[in-house]
């Protein structure tokens, strides 16, 4: 009885030690992921590689995160066709204009590398699935806010990149959810074109000649709502509604000092952690084609969309925003 019992522990003790093996063994040389971003000077995207690069890290896997230096949708294509060059195993893409990049992303399905769409989502393609922000409620969530800021009436000019799904899903939620407000005109829709320079030129010249015409203006991506702030304080305007996007230092040093009434957070860190596990699982559990039409079956290995949440960040909650920020990464801002 006692050697089978010293048995039956050695054996336990055997398998733990095949399955903990087993783990580490899983990820190989095989194994490359790449994040393919819009922009990589800009900070939203710099935060996406950092959840992008610890993901990968604690997978021990190689990865790569490149992209265009500022906003240039057909070098970002050139970036994705080079991932797939280099046979990637797996790739996250933030999609610039989702028409441009089609061919590219059904090239790479057609390659048999998966593509999941983060941030910026390209429906029309045969991308497997989205990560990121529900964005028609981010501009929802936008939409009411403003409403509340402006009292129900004033004219507004709307800063934003129109060829982007993400930002006419925001611009969407905005325009619902000013439809009961109907005192509040969106006058002017002005594509910045990737450029924060022509958000600060433009509100320069609009403020010129309009100054008493615009009571708001709202900015859909996250460089355009501090250069606005900038202008404003520049000439000592005051009365006029900033909602800006996402939780960069300057915005949100504008949020704590009155100059941005509020802006939308979003999760770029968490949407590629979890976008680089996702693949890691696709190489790991191959489903039998990447081709398949996934949103009209009902038993899909895998989903349509993953919603990793957003949240308005104001003066009554920008504090407790940055501290939990400090306590995650260390950042002071």
């Amino acid at each position: 009885m006692f050697l089978s019992r010293r048995m039956f522990q050695f054996l336990c003790i055997a398998f733990l030690l095949m399955t903990v093996l087993s783990c580490g063994a899983a990820h190989d040389s095989d194994e490359y992921y790449v994040f393919v971003s819009s922009n990589l000077q800009v900070p939203y995207w710099q935060t996406a590689g950092a959840g992008f690069a610890k993901a990968a890290g604690e997978l021990k896997v190689r990865s790569d995160f490149t992209g265009p230096q500022n906003y240039d949708a057909k070098a970002e294509r050139d970036a994705l066709d080079e991932a797939v060059r280099k046979k990637a195993t797996g790739i996250l893409l933030s999609v610039t204009d989702a028409s441009l990049l089609k061919d590219s992303i059904n090239k790479a399905i057609a390659a048999g590398i998966p593509v999941i769409t983060i941030d910026s989502d390209a429906p029309a393609s045969k991308r497997l699935f989205f990560i990121g922000t529900n964005n028609y409620q981010a501009g929802f969530t936008g939409g009411l806010r403003l409403a509340q800021e402006l009292k129900g009436k004033g004219n507004v000019v709307v800063f934003t990149m129109p060829e982007q799904p993400n930002l006419q899903d925001r611009l969407r939620g905005y325009r619902e959810a000013l439809e009961k407000s109907p005192g509040i005109k969106i006058t002017r829709v002005v594509d910045i074109q990737g450029d924060p320079r022509i958000a600060f030129d433009t509100t320069t010249q609009m403020l010129g000649k309009e100054k008493d015409k615009i009571d708001a203006f709202v900015c859909l991506e996250a460089q355009s709502g501090k250069e606005v702030a900038g202008v404003l304080g520049s000439y000592h305007i005051t009365g006029k509604v900033v909602m800006a996007m996402d939780t960069d230092s300057e915005t949100l040093e504008g949020i704590q000092k009155g100059a941005i009434a509020a802006t939308i957070a979003q999760k770029p860190y968490t949407m590629t952690f979890v976008g680089v596990q996702m693949l890691d699982n696709l190489y790991h559990h191959k489903p039998a084609t990447l081709e398949a039409d996934w949103a009209k079956d009902t038993f899909a290995p895998i989903p349509s969309f993953v919603d990793t949440g957003s949240d308005l960040i104001d003066k009554s909650n920008v504090e407790s925003f940055l501290q939990a920020k400090k306590s995650l990464t260390g950042a002071q801002k």
